[in-house]
């Protein structure tokens, strides 16, 4: 029988007093790899008081020390890149070389919370009036939450707790239950690393345990990925009880081609960009714009994505793995039975797709749609699957317009050779992340992830110099020092401005 994992409370993996299990299945096979507790409310109780109690010594741990032991994390993270790896494809169905990628983009924002030091730098002023001085200072918050999704187990988690613990706050951390394997093992290093105790706390479960850490009073900020309407009842719910968040929430990509591109380029970019991670990223193409005579080239498009193949994270030919349950599975059929029916061209149809020896798998083959309208289902909903649907408009500003009426923004990009034309698109689009001949424009961690619109709920985005801002507050201090004569103060505060 598969073994319950434990949680981390008090700098202790404990194993959970909870009768409610939640399977964690293999997607290619089903078979049961462990089981994940819904934390009690007594281990929720026990993991905040010990992550509050240690905030009072952690805070004054110098920024130095702290940065120190995120460069020992960091290397802990690279000797067991390919563990985690392994771990990670096996939970999601990634293949191995993805599974890579989501572990070494989360090494590369524990690397930048090694320079701490400098992004916690605050600012001053030396005589903004006479013989008065400003400082600013950064300081932590206290206790801080995250809640993560299945898509990305090693990359979010990596977004979230070291830059929140280099700046000197606490941290729980409440994974995806359907992948909680990979964010475990994160944290096991993380406490090899020369953590201390309580600074990090794992807790497991689903949505009542999402609900007790929005609503506890003593934690101060919450950061959450995840879908739409969890989004944003983590928002509403967070903020309603007056606490910092950041709600990463749905997407729509649209990727604009010109027919100045290089086809092939496109082509190749645009099938990896949509069937990439089986398409479960929140920065996956979905939705291609051809614009006048790019038109011609989607069935060249479709020849070569129908050549692509699903299969297990072992088989190096895999194009990319399962989903990561039967009700994602289920749902993306859904769509496109929904789209066939609505009146879109299904030019390659995967919602039947078998993968040799994994009988029981969340296949899905790679889907083609062409003279899809924004009013059907498969433009409106995100679909999260390795599906892509293509739009024809006539100009680069009728594919403006197209993306800019989506209520979402989180990416979008542009494939051309026109300088003029990029230019004249980075700066009308309204999207807060666009790429240039780049498919999937996801910033490197000393910038930060900038969604827009419709697909993120708060004011400061991840990682980067806004997610510093997120886990600090600014203390203000006006001083001024006296000679031995001191200055009397009448009761005209404009005094202090001669």
């Amino acid at each position: 029988m598969a073994k319950t994992i434990p949680q981390l409370i008090d700098g202790e993996w404990r194993e959970s007093r909870s009768r409610e299990l939640i399977e964690v299945t293999d997607p290619a096979t089903q078979r049961v790899l462990a089981l994940a507790p819904k934390a009690t409310h007594e281990e929720i109780e026990a993991a905040i008081a010990s992550a509050k109690a240690a905030f009072l010594t952690w805070r004054e741990v110098p920024v130095p020390e702290r940065a120190r032991l995120m460069l020992r994390y960091q290397h802990l993270l690279k000797e067991h890149h390919d563990e985690l790896a392994e771990i990670l494809a096996e939970e999601t169905g990634k293949t191995f070389a993805d599974a890579k990628g989501d572990v070494w983009r989360g090494i590369e924002v524990a690397e930048h919370a090694a320079n701490i030091a400098s992004l916690m730098m605050g600012e001053t002023v030396e005589n903004v009036a006479r013989e008065i001085d400003t400082a600013s200072w950064m300081q932590p918050l206290g206790v801080c939450a995250g809640i993560t999704p299945f898509n990305f187990p090693a990359m979010i988690p990596l977004w979230m707790f070291p830059l929140a613990i280099a700046c000197g706050n606490t941290f729980v951390l409440k994974p995806s239950e359907q992948d909680p394997l990979t964010p475990n093992r994160l944290a096991e290093l993380f406490l090899e690393a020369g953590a201390p105790k309580g600074v990090l706390q794992v807790i497991h479960g689903g949505r009542e345990q999402v609900d007790a850490l929005l609503t506890h009073p003593d934690i101060r900020a919450i950061s959450f990925v995840g879908s739409v309407p969890v989004g944003q009842h983590v928002y509403r719910t967070g903020t309603a009880h007056l606490k910092r968040v950041q709600a990463f929430a749905g997407a729509k990509n649209h990727m604009v081609i010109l027919p100045d591109a290089h086809k092939d380029q496109v082509i190749s970019n645009l099938i990896g960009a949509s069937c990439g991670a089986a398409g479960q990223r929140c920065m996956a193409i979905s939705t291609a714009v051809f614009v006048g005579a790019a038109r011609e080239w989607i069935p060249e498009l479709a020849a070569q994505m129908a050549e692509l193949r699903p299969g297990h994270w072992k088989d190096a030919h895999a194009a990319y793995g399962p989903l990561i349950s039967q009700q994602a599975k289920q749902r993306v059929q859904r769509l496109i039975a929904e789209g066939k029916a609505e009146g879109a061209e299904c030019l390659v149809d995967g919602s039947q797709c078998t993968v040799e020896g994994f009988p029981d798998g969340n296949w899905l083959g790679p889907t083609l749609f062409r003279g899809v309208t924004p009013k059907m289902s498969i433009y409106r909903e995100e679909i999260f699957g390795p599906v892509l649907i293509c739009l024809e408009v006539d100009t680069l500003e009728d594919a403006i317009e197209l993306i800019n009426a989506n209520p979402y923004g989180n990416g979008t990009s542009i494939f051309t050779r026109s300088g003029g034309a990029a230019r004249h698109f980075q700066h009308a689009v309204e999207v807060g992340q666009v790429g240039i001949n780049v498919p999937i424009p996801v910033p490197l961690p000393f910038f930060s992830f900038t969604g827009w619109r419709g697909s993120f709920y708060g004011d400061l985005h991840a990682y980067g110099k806004q997610a510093v801002r997120f886990f600090t507050e600014t203390k203000t201090v006006t001083s001024r020092w006296f000679d031995d004569e001191p200055v009397v103060a009448g009761p005209n505060m404009t005094i202090h401005l001669k």
